[in-house]
């Protein structure tokens, strides 16, 4: 049983390595995702996605804004049976303004609403930050379950922590897995695979790092910058190390935990972000530097032939912005389990639907 997987705001790839790679055999039968089409509108990490995941059809990937993009034009690619969308998380962010819905990114999820009911496929996956829950007061993610629902699907959202599921990195997202309500197959959450956590130093020493590895290449630091790192130790940062008074930031209001810390080299690194000035790079735990590239990628468990397109600090976004292939994995080896009728180790799913149905009225109209 093979399903033909679509892509909305599909970045440079995560969910569909991942889907790629969940595969198995049953009974006689092989049980796949294979790529079908995907759209983003940032052409490097279109280039990106072209690269790694569907070489001999580039033309299958669509860039372009999705606001302006005719959907039908995706439905003569080819007919899909999977579809996932990460849909952008800069309104839900709890590093930004968390605008949710009166945000510009806020509605866009409705884009995948729309797919759904164009494209009738089997299930889909849907991707977002944790401040999702919260946005609106709650509101948002309320609406968002009620038109997913009112789309003909089965739902189970659930936060997601990937240490839990052998990424090397605390990254939590909510994710929701909706089933197609006639085909009567009831997803389950998988349960955490790791017991231990994979750290920071296994995931970017444990093969070292070929020296001719792609988007390996090293960021220049200032004098004032390697300074102020000799007096961090991994797992501070700008503001709970003992620096001098000359290298101290002068930073009125909030201080974020992210500005110049070290990982500490045996727990999961922090989250890994795409985006952000000085002192957001990721910094390692000895050597008085931020993070390659090609350490950030490993630790969202890309693999090392895994080749990103376009300049450094593009390259730094589309990173950032994937979802972690090996925890989305076992996501979609579980999506494809339940149809298989294989059961599999799983928990409850730790999100519910505060008010069902009472969001619909809330609905946005969208010229689609």
């Amino acid at each position: 049983m093979k399903f033909r997987f679509g892509e909305l705001f599909c970045g440079p790839g995560g969910l569909a390595l991942a889907a790629g790679q969940a595969g198995f055999d049953h009974s006689g039968s092989a049980f796949a995702i294979e790529h079908a089409w995907a759209n983003d509108y940032d052409a490097d990490t279109c280039m990106t996605y072209r690269k790694n995941i569907c070489p001999d059809n580039p033309e299958s990937v669509v860039c372009g804004d999705i606001r302006k993009m005719d959907f039908g034009m995706l439905g003569d690619i080819s007919p899909i049976d999977a579809l996932a969308f990460g849909f952008p998380c800069n309104d839900y962010s709890v590093v930004g303004e968390q605008k949710g819905m009166d945000g510009i990114f806020g509605p866009l999820y409705s884009y995948g609403v729309h797919a759904l009911r164009m494209f009738r496929p089997k299930f889909f996956l849907a991707e977002n930050v944790g401040g999702l829950r919260n946005a609106n007061q709650g509101r948002s993610f309320e609406l968002i379950l009620s038109e997913l629902r009112d789309a003909g699907y089965n739902l189970v959202p659930h936060f997601y922590r990937f240490e839990e599921y052998g990424v090397p990195q605390a990254r939590h997202r909510v994710i929701i897995i909706g089933m197609r309500s006639d085909l009567g197959i009831t997803f389950r959450v998988p349960a955490p695979t790791h017991e231990k956590p994979v750290s920071c130093r296994e995931a970017i020493e444990e093969p070292p790092i070929p020296g001719d590895a792609l988007n390996n290449e090293l960021t220049r630091q200032s004098v004032q910058v390697v300074e102020r790192l000799k007096h961090i130790l991994p797992g501070q940062n700008a503001f709970t190390a003992e620096i001098p008074l000359h290298l101290q930031l002068n930073v009125r209001g909030a201080r974020i935990s992210q500005i110049y810390k070290r990982l500490d080299p045996d727990k999961p690194a922090y989250t890994i972000t795409g985006s952000g000035g000085g002192g957001t790079h990721v910094y390692h735990w000895e050597e008085n530097r931020a993070l390659t590239n090609r350490e950030r990628a490993r630790l969202q468990t890309f693999p090392d032939w895994y080749e990103f397109r376009g300049s450094k600090e593009s390259v730094r976004k589309q990173i950032g912005m994937a979802v972690p292939p090996s925890g989305a994995t076992v996501i979609f080896e579980s999506v494809l389990k339940c149809f298989a009728g294989i059961k599999y180790p799983s928990v409850e799913n730790n999100l519910r639907e505060a008010n069902p149905g009472k969001a619909a009225h809330c609905a946005l109209t969208l010229n689609l």
